[in-house]
């Protein structure tokens, strides 16, 4: 795959947490989880299931980011 494709496949996790000032610990106990399966999704060594992804976003809105399953978990670009 190439480094521009695989641009478009990763979640935007870390992202959003950081714009909350917020660790993965943090985010991690929002959720109910260790700190190591937050790392896991944010550096896609680990794919989120909807229900997570929906709860990963839940917590960031709790915590005061602003965002949407769509903002954390880009859909992937459909080529023309």
């Amino acid at each position: 795959m190439q480094p521009h494709n695989m641009e478009n496949r990763m979640n935007q996790i870390s992202k959003y947490r950081k714009i909350g000032g917020l660790s993965q610990q943090a985010l991690a106990q929002q959720v109910g989880w260790g700190q190591s399966r937050l790392a896991n999704y944010e550096v896609n060594a680990r794919t989120p299931s909807l229900s997570d992804s929906r709860l990963i976003v839940t917590a960031l809105n709790r915590l005061g980011v602003v965002c949407c399953l769509d903002d954390v978990f880009p859909p992937e670009k459909i080529r023309s």
